[in-house]
């Protein structure tokens, strides 16, 4: 895993192909995405920061003048392909829990449903009865993408967007894919283990994940600048704690998967120090 370093900031308004471009002719690997309102520059190393900064003094003096021979047109940074190409993975689990959703509220058959809960389901005599997953450990993942109401939707979907788009930039696709898939076999193996053969779902048990991973890492790896504020961390763990003593059931929000969101929020502690230490690790050998 490679770090980088912060070379330059620049309005989120301006167009940095061109600079990238010359970035890219030189061999300078580097990175462009948005924080706060701003485009950050980041480089493969700390020394080529000045020299990223010196190139960009120089082409906006007009001292170099950078000629692209066929440009592309420029993406918004808020459009939907300036999400895609900067968070896939991110991206993609929004528009599949999404999709999860309108099986539940457009009440699609349940063989459909049954394709993705955690064990095979079937109605017989009026009654749900659950057969053994028998090798089919795409059920692992997949109920995470089952919600069941709006306000679990709209819940985890925001969350979701909110904490994984700041990990999947300070981590890569790849290992933001890899971070999910564990995340989500815990959570949802952790709910199985606690409550047996059941219908649960939801993104819940990811976003706590992703909640863990982003409160330790950057304990360990500072330039990680991922944490979540404290009152943020106050609100969700509040709210888990609230699920957990029964509360949100008592106003009427249905079961919750109390399990699910414990054992995400734990293994994603757990992978945050991981991959924090690793990260300083590697940097400072």
């Amino acid at each position: 895993m490679v770090d980088f370093y912060p070379a330059l900031n620049v309005a989120v308004e301006e167009d940095l192909l061109p600079l990238s471009a010359l970035l890219h002719q030189r061999g300078v690997p580097h990175r462009i995405f948005e924080e706060g309102g701003q485009q950050v520059v980041m480089v493969a190393q700390a020394a080529q920061a000045p020299q990223v900064q010196e190139l960009y003094r120089a082409w906006r003096a007009g001292e170099v003048r950078i000629e692209l021979a066929h440009r592309a047109p420029a993406v918004r940074s808020g459009s939907v392909a300036g999400f895609w190409q900067r968070t896939p993975v991110t991206f993609a689990l929004v528009l599949l829990s999404v999709c999860g959703f309108l099986l539940v509220y457009l009440h699609a058959p349940l063989s459909w449903l049954g394709s993705f809960t955690f064990t095979p389901v079937r109605m017989t005599g009026g009654q749900l009865l659950f057969d053994s997953i028998d090798g089919q450990y795409w059920r692992l993942v997949t109920p995470v993408f089952l919600h069941f109401g709006w306000l679990h939707i709209v819940f985890n979907c925001l969350w979701l967007w909110e904490l994984g788009r700041r990990v999947e930039q300070v981590l890569g696709h790849f290992n933001m894919f890899m971070l999910f898939v564990v995340i989500a076999v815990v959570s949802n193996a952790s709910q199985f283990a606690f409550d047996g053969s059941s219908l649960f779902g939801g993104m819940s048990g990811v976003v706590y994940g992703l909640l863990g991973f982003s409160w330790v890492a950057p304990h360990l790896q500072p330039r990680w600048r991922i944490q979540p504020s404290r009152s943020i961390m106050i609100l969700m763990i509040g709210w888990l704690l609230a699920c957990i003593l029964g509360v949100v059931e008592v106003l009427g929000f249905g079961a919750i998967a109390n399990a699910a969101h414990v054992g995400g929020l734990l293994v994603g502690a757990l992978l945050g120090a991981v991959f924090g230490a690793f990260s300083k690790y590697n940097h400072q050998s």
